[in-house]
């Protein structure tokens, strides 16, 4: 014992029974702190700052001492379970089902429909193969309670074949799908969900196949400078002038000039059908143009007393909206230049406006965006409600005139401009509304009952929407973004709500957007002063009724 009492490990022995057994008070005594060095023995008594950095080498310290870190090694090594959590690591699903979605969405950079059905279905199987469901276990099977009797004279071991139990588990090991069989590399789960049906999906082109100069394309989020018509003519308006762009020998032609009037264009519209071509200015004036003849057919001095930022057209009804805060409509076969109807429900200026309908007769309700983030459904097949008992409708009405119609319905539901309005031409009756920077989303409305039947959250500024004719499509361009994907030109699935594509290329907010008459065609006008043309849509599928009979033998006659 005298050579293990004065042994090394003797003399560390008795040392570390001195410490335990000691009762001075530890003032001095200093622990250390696995992360920052040496540090306080009360944990309380100070907090490491956030910009620590961990200690490394020797000579590497937290706070002010110089001790070198004393490095404890133990007889065996514990795992953190933290680290080695697949799920945690690896971000996978819950068996519960897939997570709540974010209420903010991201658009991505890049992305189209294929790129996430191929990830949604690497996931899946990620999931499978890395952490397969746990097998169920066989319940043990319940004996009933016998009471006690006198054993009888028996043979301690009997002998029984497997399947005499029925509570015992069996394999079929004869079976040919049997996983000790397979040949796949992957479960049967996974093989399952590769060999599944999955809806075709369409890719979308991510370059625009022609891109135009356009100087002096305002970069204004309250005007609307871009339009196509049924002709297969884009319009365009730069400063004073506005051109004209033929999409069959792309000649340019210009059809007007404001530059000796010191005015400039605010808005333009083609009418439904026809070459009819209506020009809104900062001044308010209201001027209507022949497109074949290049001549100015109407002019209205003083249609509105400020600019005119939103112009729409009802077949021989011409609306506008300016930033007098009204909308004004005018029948262009009438002399005068009064409106004949004169609305006002928004106290900001008026910057969107859509006729719903193709300019038919049964277009009758008109939707109206505003900078005081409200939107309004009109009718004018002539039901006026009564103004509202104490409530002021004459204020700023001219000498002479009658108070407008009041909406039908106004939507409080946006939270800042809306200029983007569209009317879903597959469903009646279905509005699509979209809000600024602060607001973000893209709404949808039943204009019948007058309620909000769905919302999409874009996280980017939304400038504007229209919908796709050969497919239950929204096509939405957007500015400001709060993430770093911007001024991007989203397709969406609706009533799905799911992206199609992203397409990326303008470095300003891309403010103004139309589509070609065939509806395979969207272009685009930014304020880095381009305009891009997208292949945006397939073409469109001719009914049955407009394709040629088998049974007409006049077509095979040679």
């Amino acid at each position: 014992m005298s050579g293990m009492k004065n042994s090394p490990f003797g003399k560390r022995l008795r040392a570390s029974h001195v410490e335990e057994d000691d009762g001075s008070p530890k003032k001095n005594r200093k622990r250390a702190n696995p992360t920052f060095g040496v540090g306080p023995a009360d944990p309380s008594s100070s907090t490491p700052s956030l910009d620590s950095r961990v200690a490394t080498g020797s000579d590497s310290t937290f706070g002010s001492s110089h001790t070198p870190r004393r490095q404890d090694y133990g007889d065996r090594f514990v795992p953190s379970r933290d680290a080695g959590d697949m799920r945690t690591s690896y971000h996978l699903l819950e068996e519960g089902g897939p997570s709540t979605p974010s209420k903010t969405r991201i658009i991505p950079t890049e992305s189209d429909a294929l790129k996430e059905q191929a990830n949604t279905m690497f996931t899946s199987i990620l999931q499978t193969e890395v952490t397969p469901p746990s097998p169920r276990r066989q319940m043990s099977p319940i004996r009933s309670a016998l009471p006690p009797s006198t054993p009888t004279r028996r043979r301690l071991f009997t002998y029984s074949t497997a399947g005499s139990n029925p509570a015992t588990p069996s394999r079929r090991m004869d079976d040919p799908v049997d996983e000790a069989y397979a040949m796949s590399p992957v479960r049967a789960e996974s093989r399952r969900l590769l060999e599944s049906p999955r809806r075709q999906l369409r890719s979308v082109c991510k370059t625009p196949y022609r891109v135009l100069d356009a100087p002096e394309l305002a970069d204004d989020f309250y005007l609307n400078l871009v339009d196509w018509s049924s002709t297969n003519v884009l319009g365009v308006g730069l400063g004073s002038c506005v051109y004209l762009w033929q999409a069959q020998n792309a000649n340019v032609n210009k059809l007007c000039d404001l530059s000796d009037q010191h005015d400039s264009i605010s808005s333009l519209s083609w009418v439904q059908k026809g070459s009819t071509l209506a020009v809104g200015t900062l001044s308010g004036q209201l001027k209507i143009y022949d497109a074949n003849t290049l001549t100015v057919t109407r002019t209205y001095q003083q249609a509105h007393t400020q600019r005119i930022g939103a112009l729409a057209w009802n077949s021989h009804i011409l609306s506008s909206g300016s930033r007098d805060r009204t909308v004004h409509h005018r029948d262009v076969r009438e002399p005068g230049e009064r409106p004949f109807k004169r609305c006002t429900g928004h106290r900001q200026e008026v910057c969107g406006l859509k006729w719903s309908g193709d300019g038919s007769a049964s277009s009758a309700n008109l939707a109206s965006g505003g900078n005081d983030n409200k939107v309004c459904i009109w009718d004018l097949r002539g039901s006026k409600r009564a103004p509202r008992p104490g409530a002021s409708s004459s204020a700023g009405l001219a000498v002479g005139e009658e108070p407008g119609d009041t909406p039908v319905w106004k939507f409080h539901e946006h939270t800042a401009a809306v200029k983007a309005l569209a009317w879903d031409p597959h469903v009646t009756g279905v509005l699509a509304t979209g809000g600024g920077t602060q607001d973000k989303h893209i709404r949808f409305w039943n204009v019948i009952n007058g309620t909000m039947t769905s919302q999409l959250d874009t996280g980017s500024q939304v400038c504007n929407l229209v919908w796709s004719t050969t497919s239950h499509e929204l096509v939405s361009t957007h500015g400001f973004s709060s993430t770093t994907a911007q001024n991007q030109i989203c397709i969406w699935k609706y009533p799905a709500l799911s992206m199609v594509a992203s397409l990326t290329g303008h470095t300003n907010r891309v403010l103004y957007l139309a589509m070609s008459p065939d509806g395979e065609t969207i272009v685009t006008g930014a304020g880095d002063e381009t305009l891009r043309f997208w292949n945006a849509f397939p073409k469109r599928e001719r009914h049955p009724r407009e394709r040629e009979s088998k049974l007409d033998y006049a077509h095979q006659i040679r």
